[in-house]
């Protein structure tokens, strides 16, 4: 019998009308395979639980968030057991710890280190339902950790990897991965089949789809990657190791950029490299670093929009005389195995561009990717002409 991960996000399991969509999706799964499944916080409840702790503190303990955030998931996972339970079929929930998920010691953005399966692998042989909660796992300390936004998808395609299941599905309200964000472009295209490599890009410049380090873990243990709508049965989008033609699968904006300049008249050579080892050490990255002098410190970066309160706190607390600004601006990233052998595409984007006198930060290209990074923040307006022209 084969074994397969389901994993249900957010808006799948935010009330109980919906988890008795979702246990109805599991029950006809269960009929033919060993079921392990991956379930996120209900709705909105991690942005809850996020703001409710910065109410109590600007940058709150790291450990303490960790600890905070992970019981979203639980609750989840209990919810979705009781029903299960009461329906017959036999189900029991797992924390992230209990289903031997151990990780790195990084709060917010823990990695999974080793997965010992040996709870869930005597579960399924008892024909159990095993629901395990989402975006969570303990360090060697034995605290709490969380994986980062996202993260539930990385625990689903990790423990398919351990007990090497025959496929990962990962359920939203979305039934795909499509060209560009279907709230914005009205005529965006799903994508049936793509690359891991394609996925990886599309998930790292914003694309709210899939999680980035669940398609490394994919692409590294060959997993295919199921995206299906948890409210439909239409046909999803398949990632694996499949590339087709040159073409643009995917255009992807991202707003969630902040252009932070910093200036200061005393100098030296080895400024610019503490500040990043600084920043770097509080688990702050920066991009797209700019050294515009020799004779002062004036570099530009650019920073997440959702890592500025800890960045603001670091840079305060160690560089008071460090003179910053920052302005929130856009990058736009076209996707597609191969694009970079198509000179048509950068022909028909720069036209775009010079047309809406657009001005441009950085623009860094490789083989399935042309990233523009913009000085100002662009409307979607810029990505539906982009679309229109790339998209076939």
């Amino acid at each position: 019998m084969d074994t397969i991960v389901l994993k249900f996000g957010g808006s799948s399991v935010s009330d109980n009308i919906k988890l008795n969509i979702v246990a109805e999706k599991i029950k006809d799964f269960y009929k033919e395979n060993n079921v392990v499944v991956v379930v996120s916080a209900q709705g909105k409840t991690t942005d809850n639980l996020l703001r409710e702790a910065r109410e109590l503190s600007n940058v709150p303990n790291e450990r303490e968030l960790d600890t905070l955030l992970s019981s979203g998931e639980q609750m989840s996972m209990s919810k979705l057991s009781i029903l299960l339970n009461r329906l017959g079929y036999p189900t029991i929930s797992l924390t992230g710890w209990q289903a031997g998920i151990f990780t790195s010691e990084t709060n917010q953005s823990a990695v999974i280190e080793n997965i010992d399966t040996t709870r869930i692998k005597k579960e399924l042989a008892d024909r159990k339902i095993v629901i395990v909660a989402g975006f969570q796992g303990v360090n060697d300390k034995g605290d709490i950790t969380t994986l980062g936004r996202g993260g539930s998808d990385t625990t689903a395609v990790a423990i398919a990897a351990a007990l090497k299941a025959d496929k990962c599905y990962i359920f939203s309200d979305v039934d795909g991965v499509y060209s560009t964000d279907p709230n914005k472009i009205k005529d965006a295209k799903k994508i049936p089949e793509l690359s891991y490599e394609e996925m990886e890009d599309i998930s790292n410049e914003g694309a709210k789809v899939l999680h980035n380090r669940c398609v490394e873990v994919g692409k590294k243990f060959n997993i295919p990657i199921v995206t299906k709508s948890t409210f439909n049965n239409r046909p999803g989008s398949v990632i694996s190791n499949k590339i087709e033609d040159t073409k643009v699968k995917s255009i992807v904006k991202n707003d969630d950029i902040i252009l932070v300049n910093a200036k200061q008249d005393v100098y030296t050579p080895r400024m610019i490299n503490r500040i990043y080892r600084k920043l770097l050490d509080n688990n702050i990255f920066i991009n797209n670093i700019i050294n515009n002098s020799t004779s002062n410190l004036n570099i530009q970066f650019t920073i997440k929009s959702s890592e500025f309160n800890k960045f603001e706190n670091v840079i305060t607390n160690e560089y008071p005389k460090l003179d910053c600004s920052y302005k929130n601006i856009s990058n736009i990233s076209i996707i597609g195995y191969g694009i970079m052998n198509d000179s048509n595409i950068i022909i028909k984007t720069m036209e775009i561009l010079d047309t809406n006198a657009l001005e441009v930060l950085n623009i860094q290209t490789n083989e399935s990717k042309i990233k523009i990074i913009f000085k100002d923040k662009l409307s979607d307006n810029i990505l539906e002409q982009l679309h229109n022209a790339l998209i076939d």
